[in-house]
């Protein structure tokens, strides 16, 4: 599992290539806040908006995430945690006032980019 990237994936730079010619500017692969364990692919701070773009295996997709037979039940059991941690840091951020936006990897990058723009440009104004 080394060789699995946690940032820089092609979907991701997509997205971030489709954000950043509507002219917005964020952090990447950053804490929103301080205080949780977890982090955004892009995050903008000033409209308190952290989006995240999931792997289809990685975060269960329904439409194309699949758990691999494994007569351990290990990948069942950490699928079902990433699943869960996922839900916990939503749950912790919307607490702390940031807006979360999750995208899946088979998005249409400028699609979910449209959805980020209005999320960030509404915050703003």
């Amino acid at each position: 599992m080394q060789g699995n990237q946690s940032s820089g994936t092609r979907p991701e730079v997509a997205v971030a290539s489709a954000i950043h010619r509507r002219g917005l500017r964020y952090r990447k692969h950053a804490k929103p806040e301080a205080s949780l364990r977890c982090k955004a692919d892009f995050v903008f701070r000033r409209a308190r908006v952290a989006v995240f773009v999931d792997g289809c295996f990685w975060h269960g997709c329904p439409e194309h995430g699949r758990i691999p037979k494994d007569p351990t039940g290990y990948w069942a059991k950490k699928l079902n945690r990433n699943f869960e941690r996922d839900r916990a840091n939503d749950k912790a951020l919307s607490a702390l006032g940031w807006m979360v936006l999750r995208f899946w990897e088979h998005e249409e990058p400028d699609a979910v980019a449209t959805v980020v723009e209005a999320q960030v440009r509404g915050a703003v104004s």
